[in-house]
């Protein structure tokens, strides 16, 4: 029965824990038998949002086949904060040693760094911290702005939610992207994307202003943009005119309406097409007629 170990860093965020630990528990749910296990240097273990944990100070023997994962915790930073002893970073090194895999959620990457484990090997961290990791250890080839990279049996992702992405990947990995996409659905995730993708997708980067006429069309293209959107109809649903939609949707967002659809679809086909999908049916998927228009949207620059 593989286990998987979390090894608990004091003020973690406590997403970087329960997301992957639900996709392995779901696994298991499902008949693969994990067993997950939370080791902490001391028993109690304060969290970023201010929920204290317990855990067990004695680590379980390891094997090969298990798993460590270090989840994040709040601005790395800050002096004094990812406090790890050297015991808990020779674990790290002697389970990587003796075969196993060891993976880290946002900036529990760092841990990963101080371990020696980065050194040689590519890695991503959340993108706000990419900087300070690429300069603590120059040696690891830091990966911008995906969301988890795979580098022999040393796994790093991106922020917080990706945490499950990188989880979900490795039951794939383990037991086929079938099982993956089961656990995945069981767990009502939208999409198990790949690690190749934007850390900050269209509906990320584009959300960051206060208009909430824009919002509100933004979330109608956000719901149907597999279909054709007449701007009257969007300006309709925001209660605006069609002049002022788009005044107020470039000032908002820096993009057009249509722009800003064609950003989703793309996204959406890129990962069809990671998925294994062609690029022809990945086209149809998402709204074109046919695949002439995605291959110049993903050739543009």
């Amino acid at each position: 029965m593989p286990r998987v170990v979390f090894l608990l860093v004091p003020d973690l965020h406590l997403l970087d824990v329960a997301g992957p630990a639900q996709v392995f528990s779901t696994a298991a749910d499902m008949g693969h038998d994990y067993r997950l296990h939370y080791v902490c240097e001391r028993p109690d273990v304060p969290t970023a949002q201010g929920l204290t944990l317990r855990a067990e100070t004695t680590w379980p023997p390891l094997m090969p086949r298990d798993l460590l994962i270090v989840p994040g915790w709040r601005s790395p930073v800050r002096p004094g904060t990812g406090r790890v002893d050297a015991a808990s970073l020779a674990r790290l090194r002697d389970h990587h040693g003796a075969g196993g895999t060891v993976a880290s959620v946002c900036s529990g990457a760092d841990v990963l760094g101080r371990a020696g484990l980065l050194d040689g090997r590519r890695c991503t961290t959340h993108h706000e911290l990419q900087d300070v990791l690429a300069l603590r250890y120059p040696d690891a080839a830091v990966v911008r702005d995906v969301l988890y990279v795979q580098d022999g049996r040393v796994v790093t992702s991106a922020g917080i939610a990706s945490g499950i992405d990188l989880a979900l990947h490795l039951v794939a990995v383990r037991h086929g992207p079938g099982t993956a996409a089961r656990v995945a659905r069981s767990m009502v995730v939208y999409a198990r994307r790949n690690g190749e993708e934007d850390q900050a997708g269209a509906m990320v980067r584009h959300r960051a202003h206060v208009s909430d006429a824009v919002h509100r069309v933004q979330d109608l293209i956000d719901a149907r943009f597999a279909e054709p959107l007449r701007l009257a109809g969007l300006a309709a649903a925001a209660g605006i005119g069609v002049r002022t939609l788009t005044r107020r949707f470039a000032a908002a967002t820096g993009v057009t309406p249509l722009r800003y659809q064609q950003e989703l679809r793309l996204e959406r086909a890129e990962h069809l097409i990671g998925q294994g999908v062609t690029t022809e049916a990945a086209a149809r998927a998402v709204g074109f007629a046919d695949a002439r228009m995605l291959r110049r949207l993903r050739a543009r620059p």
